[in-house]
């Protein structure tokens, strides 16, 4: 039975890395090949593509942190929330540090509301 000691050992050993990174290249390859057919074929090749290249790229893992931290006034505003890269993220994964990071950022609103409201405390 292979240990977890021995699988990370395993999977950062640079030619699997390097594997890894080709084959999620690969895949995003064959999504953009699929991915005019009818139906969602061509996201069974980029989901898996981009986890693998997120999983085995430094580069990638920081551009895609900088992607999904951009806050920027151009987002689409849907409703009343603006819709970023992170939060797009966030909500596909259902991530317990998004719903903390959320209730924080109503707390933050409340109270500058309460603030503009009551400017002489």
């Amino acid at each position: 039975m292979i240990t977890r000691a021995q699988w990370r050992r395993f999977v950062d050993h640079p030619v699997v890395e390097w594997a890894m990174f080709v084959v999620g290249v690969l895949l995003i390859i064959a999504a953009l090949a699929v991915g005019w057919l009818p139906g969602p074929g061509g996201v069974f090749f980029a989901v898996p593509g981009l986890i693998l290249i997120l999983k085995s790229s430094t580069w990638a893992r920081r551009h895609y942190a900088k992607v999904k931290r951009w806050e920027g006034e151009h987002a689409p505003k849907v409703f009343k929330w603006r819709l970023t890269p992170g939060r797009w993220a966030d909500l596909a994964l259902r991530r317990r540090s998004a719903l903390r990071r959320e209730r924080l950022r109503k707390e933050r609103e409340q109270l500058a509301k309460a603030e503009r409201a009551d400017p002489g405390n």
